[in-house]
């Protein structure tokens, strides 16, 4: 039979003893899915905090997700397409967590002599053998021989929580940040400047030439008349002129316009330009992922080309600073050191590296995280593909941030997410005495309002000492 038909069993067809089966995984996006259309947001199923205090522990799925599996038996296989359901008795046997593999069973037990009825029995067994359900269906079984197309699943996107709009709602209530935007001579770049100043995110300084300027804003149809606008002759010398405000306290952020990242931070970089601090620079993309269930920052993807074990700790601290200044409280944030593999292999200086760190952090000279690696992308965030490797991890399946190896596969990662998963991204500098924004023409509005929030959070903290 083509995969693509389904073909049903008709009550003659049927003997006693016939079986079907199917087998799932239980993931996050199921648990999702399922309080989303049955409205069952019990904790026990939704929280991670209050799960492991309850009776089992940790999360548990929905009860009845392995009924609905039954269901899809029944419908889809044996008998198929014309069976109606008429009863089903349930039994609860062991909870079913995620990354659990069941293999949901029906076996034809009794078939009645004077009309289409039967009796199946229903069992469901984890991946140890272990009985989680099991239980009786009866339904009418189909009479009439049916072969039909097998409809596609339609593509299902699932936002918990919209973490970007909380943090600009937070963002809006402080201290609006006097923004250096360097060589703003585009109209899009002058509409950034608008709308997040229209958010109370930035209050703009333009720092340019004056005649492109006026000419992007008169583009962009925006009034920039009670902006404070610096000029200068050219893009670099802008940038240099921006440097020296903020080093000079006149200016709390940076954010770059029509200049490329590297003509930037070649004028931020050197030790004599007054922003380094012990720490190198580094970039982290802050994404929200359809289908992740917490917020995900990818680093270094846009400024250091080939980090060394030192930079990696730089990169990573800053990340961590980040997660602990956007989302606080006493949970560390779980760090993934990524690589090609979930073992350190001598060949690989990467794997090295990721063990390097890991000890690093053990002795606190990384701090405020937890880190795990070397790990494969799949280990660090599924934890059903963890779980299928043996790795008995904190980290793996459950990341909060992907330490990437080097620029071309965390830029290719965070692009990927952002195209094919349709991921917002939002991304900030790190490292530099004031933040740094960086936007992209392909960044859409609450991406870029998500970049200048994460500028005024960082700003903030560093005013209150608890970054330095």
């Amino acid at each position: 039979m083509n995969d693509d038909m389904l073909e049903n069993v008709t009550f003659d067809e049927l003997k006693i003893g016939r079986k079907a089966s199917l087998t799932r995984t239980l993931t996050q996006k199921d648990i999702d899915l399922f309080a989303a259309v049955s409205g069952d947001v019990n904790p026990a199923h939704m929280d991670p905090e209050y799960a492991k205090n309850d009776a089992f522990h940790g999360v548990i799925g929905h009860g009845m997700w392995p009924g609905a599996l039954i269901s899809s038996v029944l419908g889809t296989i044996l008998p198929g397409p014309g069976t109606i359901y008429l009863e089903q008795d349930i039994r609860f046997k062991k909870p079913v967590r995620i990354g659990d593999r069941l293999t949901v069973s029906v076996t034809v037990a009794k078939k009645r002599e004077d009309k289409p009825v039967v009796t199946l029995d229903c069992l469901c067994v984890n991946e140890n053998g272990e009985t989680v359900v099991e239980g009786k269906a009866v339904v009418l079984a189909p009479v009439k021989k049916v072969t039909v197309m097998r409809h596609a699943l339609p593509d299902v996107e699932i936002q918990t929580h919209d973490f970007y709009r909380d943090i600009i709602d937070q963002a809006q209530k402080m201290q609006s940040v006097r923004t250096a935007i360097v060589h703003p001579v585009h109209e899009n770049v002058i509409r950034a400047a608008v709308e997040a100043a229209e958010e109370n995110l930035i209050v703009p300084v333009l720092v340019g030439p004056r005649a492109r300027i006026e000419e992007a804003a008169k583009a962009a149809g925006a009034d920039i008349s009670g902006w404070e606008l610096v000029e200068t002759e050219h893009s670099d010398a802008a940038a240099v002129k921006a440097v020296e405000m903020a080093a000079a306290g006149d200016v709390d952020a940076l954010m770059k316009g029509a200049l490329h990242t590297d003509e930037l931070m070649a004028a931020v970089a050197p030790h004599e330009a007054g922003l380094r601090t012990k720490y190198r620079m580094s970039h982290v993309f802050v994404m929200s992922v359809p289908g992740y269930a917490k917020p995900l920052m990818v680093t270094d993807a846009a400024i250091n080309i080939a980090p060394d074990l030192a930079a990696k700790a730089d990169i990573c601290q800053n990340a961590i600073n980040l997660w602990r200044v956007l989302f606080g409280g006493e949970r560390q944030p779980k760090v993934a050191i990524l690589a090609a593999t979930e073992t350190v292999n001598a060949k690989m200086q990467v794997t090295v590296d990721a063990a390097a760190l890991c000890k690093m952090a053990d002795r606190g000279q990384i701090t405020g995280g937890l880190l795990d690696g070397p790990l494969a992308f799949d280990n660090a965030i599924s934890p059903a593909a963890a779980k299928e490797k043996g790795i008995v991890s904190a980290v793996a399946g459950d990341a909060d941030i992907l330490l990437v190896p080097e620029i071309e596969s965390g830029n290719m990662l965070a692009k990927q997410l952002a195209f094919l998963g349709n991921a917002d991204s939002a991304g900030i500098v790190l490292g530099a005495r004031v933040p740094i924004i960086l936007t992209s023409r392909a960044d859409n509005l609450r991406s870029r309002l998500m970049s200048c929030a994460l500028a005024v959070k960082m700003a903030s903290a560093r005013r209150e000492g608890k970054v330095k």
